[in-house]
């Protein structure tokens, strides 16, 4: 559970003040924007058969029906949710790689207070971008996200070119006993390297489904890495498959998928041509680690549809500003381990530890003003983060509310495309770029959520 200090009282007062009174829906769109009916995400504890042999307990979802629901929008148009708190402990709602404006952010102390058991706290905001996108917590994550509160966005835009089937996976792992039932979330000795990994693997909450799809058809097949720690390795047998977005945002230039390395909290989407032959299986595997490991499978049915991914229309880019490296102001992230070994209260709570840093601070840090931003970006100006990553272990760097470019890497060619979630390798040096365009405190943190909450954490200001 998160710590509550004084400072983070005095916080939560003031956000409180500002955002706890008066801020209907109605009230949180213009009015040429009619306030849309709210989607309702109820948190609860649940039982799930996650294993195939029987059910988890103390599964946390939004609903009682299973996994939390894919949440549908549309690019340009007005969304609406109303979270009410089941469990019996404070939560909020992080909707991540949305750029969407900052007291929608969903995190405590820095741009809503705490909804508490009971309570009830109203999101509303028009998405500016189409993609893949996910949903979860940023109260006591390592627990929360980690029993199941991790859900999948899709956001259309009509304007996307045809497929023959849809599907969206949510990519997770679940840490149980050999009794079906949770053990802990973390070990400390595995939290100061890679992370402490799950010990059941699922997709949409099932070991290895298997989906049907049209025999010789393109399928668009969503995938979100929602999980605490895990870095997947993707590679498709027994189809064609063509990477067609990142993170939201389509490639500069789509590719085949050969081998392709991702981490938490970020999104895939890929154009699969389907075998021509039906009953024939294409098999979505992670190659990362000693053996494959299979994730999910998909069945060719009917006669062939003959399509070809070659003909398939281009994504529409997201409106996301360019930035000019040119006039662009540098600022260094360094990534690092810390030789402290205790943590004071951190965002959304600490896990008693300090293994990792930015710029040398493990979140709060010993400095003189320990809530303090990273830096202080202007708004609508360009600036390039130049980030390094120190450690033997890789990060995926997250930014809350902006979108960046990747420019440049010593670690290997890279495309310049657009993205909120960046894995960084061990030893490697890269450039991003962006334009500060949504003002507001903005959270930047590593998404292995041990590394987050052992000190890989801090905030950038844009005002």
């Amino acid at each position: 559970m998160p710590i509550l200090t004084r400072r983070n009282l005095l916080k939560a007062s003031a956000v409180a003040g500002v955002y706890g009174v008066g801020l209907g829906l109605a009230g949180r769109f213009s009015r040429a924007e009619a306030a849309p009916e709210p989607q309702i995400l109820k948190t609860a504890k649940i039982e799930a058969n996650l294993t195939g042999t029987g059910p988890t307990r103390d599964v946390l979802s939004y609903g009682s029906d299973g996994m939390p629901p894919v949440l549908r929008m549309r690019k340009g148009e007005p969304f609406a949710a109303r979270l009410i708190n089941g469990i019996d402990e404070p939560t909020t709602i992080h909707w991540h790689g949305l750029r969407i404006p900052n007291n929608m952010d969903g995190v405590p102390f820095l741009t809503q207070p705490y909804v508490y058991t009971g309570d009830k706290f109203d999101y509303a905001f028009t998405p500016p971008d189409a993609g893949t996108f996910w949903y979860h917590p940023h109260c006591n994550t390592l627990i929360q996200m980690g029993h199941g509160m991790t859900g999948v966005i899709v956001v259309e835009n009509p304007g996307d070119p045809q497929f023959d089937k849809e599907i969206v996976i949510n990519l997770r792992d679940w840490r149980l006993g050999g009794d079906d039932q949770f053990i802990e979330q973390f070990r400390p000795r595995d939290a100061a390297k890679s992370g402490t990994y799950g010990t059941v693997r699922t997709a949409n909450w099932q070991v290895e489904p298997q989906y049907d799809a049209p025999s010789g058809g393109l399928l668009r097949l969503r995938l979100a890495i929602t999980d605490v720690t895990r870095i997947y390795s993707f590679r498709m047998e027994g189809a064609e498959a063509t990477v067609i977005a990142i993170d939201g945002n389509p490639v500069p230039k789509r590719f085949p998928l050969d081998v392709l390395q991702l981490g938490p909290g970020q999104r895939l989407e890929l154009a699969v041509r389907m075998p021509d032959s039906e009953g024939a299986i294409a098999t979505l595997e992670d190659i990362r680690g000693t053996a494959p490991k299979t994730l999910a499978k998909f069945r060719s049915v009917g006669t062939s549809l003959k399509r070809d991914v070659g003909d398939l229309a281009l994504l529409e880019a997201n409106p996301v500003k360019s930035v000019d490296p040119s006039s662009a102001e540098h600022i260094p992230l360094i990534l690092s381990s810390t030789a402290e070994n205790t943590a004071d209260n951190s965002i959304c709570g600490s896990l008693g530890y300090s293994f990792w840093a930015i710029n040398k601070v493990p979140w709060p840090g010993d400095t003189p003003d320990p809530t303090a931003p990273l830096s202080e970006l202007k708004l609508g100006r360009s600036y390039v983060f130049d980030m390094e990553n120190l450690t033997p272990h890789a990060h995926p760097i997250h930014l809350h509310g902006m979108s960046f470019t990747v420019l440049s890497s010593s670690a290997r060619e890279v495309m310049p495309f657009v993205s909120d979630t960046y894995l960084i390798q061990p030893n490697e040096k890269v450039q991003l770029g962006l334009v500060a365009d949504n003002p507001g405190d903005w959270l930047l943190h590593c998404h292995i959520i041990e590394h987050q909450k052992t000190g890989m954490t801090s905030y950038l200001r844009v005002v």
